[in-house]
């Protein structure tokens, strides 16, 4: 008989690990307090890269992820998923030669523009004195992909339950034994906590520590436009990309990928006009309005590191992260290896939970 796995979480990162258990031939259930890709997934940028990084490992990590979502791809649909690039001017001089060094030692894909090959690629936007390209980069349609994949893992046999909140993790004789819900306890032989910022409340009664950090970010959506954009854009005030429909979508913090923001105090609304006034002179021939600005709470564990790992009771296993929308194949992958193939992934000793024990 397959092995009974519980998913917390329906975004991107439940997504994906439904998919890999479905197919591996595990009998899922993928368990959603709200809707699929309503939290932190669907106010996701949807940046797929490695040039952000902490540090060699996490690079490696997320170069992985990249080749990942290679594998992934052919099953998409086709307008889900992007392989447009990034061009970046986040810094300049000494600072951008530093940038791009790092990044060819690391064996990433690099090339240094100027101001006139920048304008044949992005002739809408101001065009900088020279900025970086990394062609390998993608964009992912947050919304999208979270809903092919369980679509795909309920092709395998996955069943999602919207609506219904997980409030405990159930345990017995040193292993877990379900997850109980305001309706009742649901019977399981696996339970994977993808529930991002929801997991430390989730955790802390099965002996687990997962400290996290309280990273709030507003992404705002203009209207939609005719096709503007190919590529992801960083400049130094922002980052910037077009939808699959057309909008126009902008962290409204500089730094985004970076940024350390634990209360917005600022009106949303405001800080969208703001954001809007710096992506104007960006794109200074095209008129530009704000259609709507989203709050998420970004999952960050304490070191902004991915936990990814087994932990606590026998049976448990947390995938919590940022960035999800860059890791997500890989996720999915390394969880299937390990929950229903019994191997180790490799890569992820520096991601185990333990490290916050």
């Amino acid at each position: 008989m397959a092995k009974r796995v519980i998913v917390i979480g329906a975004g991107i990162i439940g997504a994906a690990i439904a998919l890999g258990l479905s197919r591996a031939g595990m009998q899922v259930t993928v368990l959603e307090a709200a809707t699929p890709a309503t939290g932190a997934t669907g106010r996701s940028f949807g940046w797929i890269n490695a040039s952000f990084h902490q540090d060699k490992a996490h690079f490696h990590l997320r170069n992985q992820a990249i080749a990942a979502w290679h594998r992934l791809e052919g099953v998409l649909p086709r307008a889900a998923l992007r392989w447009c690039g990034c061009l970046c001017w986040e810094h300049e001089g000494p600072a951008l030669t530093a940038q791009a060094a790092e990044l060819e030692a690391l064996g990433y894909a690099v090339e240094r523009l100027d101001a006139a090959a920048f304008a044949k690629r992005e002739p809408q936007v101001r065009a900088p004195a020279e900025c970086l390209s990394f062609p390998t980069e993608a964009v992912a349609e947050p919304v999208a992909v979270t809903r092919a994949m369980l679509r795909l893992a309920g092709d395998h046999g996955a069943k999602l339950i919207e609506g219904v909140a997980a409030t405990a993790i159930c345990t017995g004789a040193g292993r877990v034994q379900g997850v109980q819900t305001a309706q009742g306890m649901m019977a399981a032989d696996h339970v994977i906590v993808a529930a991002g910022v929801a997991a430390p409340a989730l955790l802390v009664p099965v002996g687990v520590a997962l400290p996290m950090l309280p990273r709030p970010g507003l992404m705002l959506r203009s209207q939609a436009l005719p096709p503007l954009l190919r590529h992801v854009c960083v400049c130094p005030e922002m980052e910037f990309r077009q939808d699959a429909k057309g909008h126009l979508l902008a962290p409204t913090a500089a730094s985004h990928q970076s940024d350390r923001t634990e209360v917005i105090q600022d009106r949303p609304e405001d800080l969208a006009d703001a954001a809007l006034v710096r992506l104007q002179r960006q794109l200074p021939g095209v008129a530009l309005r704000w259609e709507a600005v989203m709050l998420a709470a970004r999952p960050v564990p304490q070191d902004g590191l991915p936990v990814i790992g087994a932990a606590g009771p026998e049976g448990l296993y947390l995938a919590v992260m940022h960035s999800g929308v860059t890791l997500a194949a890989l996720v999915g992958e390394a969880v299937c290896q390990e929950v229903a193939q019994g191997q180790v992934a490799a890569g992820l000793g520096a991601y185990r939970p333990q490290r916050f024990a």
